[in-house]
């Protein structure tokens, strides 16, 4: 499950920003909360479709997840995440919403044998309803949350216009995308630092 799917991807597909190391952040940033109102870029059914394919190498099988389910458990985690950036205690009702959905469908290891040998593999357990793909999700988060060295490369784009969340695996890595907000912010310093000049 840990086959990637770049930026560009997402990017052809519409999407500001995607590609990030946990499908968790994917979802967060599905949802631009600097404007008003917040714009939700998987709100229309076929943003939603092509978002859940791009996503789909890395969760695990199944169906697509309800959006009302969706919607509640990319609340929850923008939420967490936000307190964890902001410094505060998160919401109670995101931490239930986030431990709900990886409850829903709670996964086992086991062996997979293939041409190659024996290999780990997970196996969902939806048999009594819940989403996999949801629960694995939640499980990214409830992960990331309780590593203290991964949950200190958690940023916000420094793009101030931006409400992009990502990981700094990089850790001089301050935008969402160096194309879009790394380029928008140097073209406004180069613009700034050029009608300075020409004032004087």
């Amino acid at each position: 499950m840990n086959i990637s799917t770049g930026v560009e991807d997402f990017q052809s597909a519409g999407f500001p920003m995607g590609g990030e190391p946990l499908v968790a952040l994917d979802l967060a940033d599905t949802l631009i909360t600097v404007g008003d109102p917040p714009a939700d870029l998987i709100a229309a059914p076929a943003a939603g479709a092509a978002w859940w394919e791009l996503q789909a190498r890395r969760l695990p099988p199944g169906p697509v997840p309800e959006p009302v389910a969706v919607r509640r458990l990319r609340t929850a985690v923008r939420e967490v995440l936000d307190a964890r950036l902001e410094g505060r205690a998160a919401d109670p009702a995101a931490l239930e919403d986030i431990n709900a959905a990886a409850a829903s469908a709670p996964s086992s290891p086991r062996l997979v044998a293939d041409g190659d040998g024996l290999h780990a593999g997970t196996r969902w357990h939806t048999e009594y309803g819940g989403n996999a793909r949801l629960a694995a999700i939640a499980a990214e988060v409830i992960a990331l949350l309780t590593s203290p060295a991964r949950a200190e490369l958690l940023r916000r784009c420094a793009n101030p216009d931006c409400s992009m969340l990502f990981l700094a695996e990089n850790r001089r890595r301050k935008w969402c995308t160096a194309n879009l907000c790394g380029n928008r912010i140097r073209v406004a310093r180069h613009y700034d630092r050029t009608h300075r000049q020409e004032q004087r």
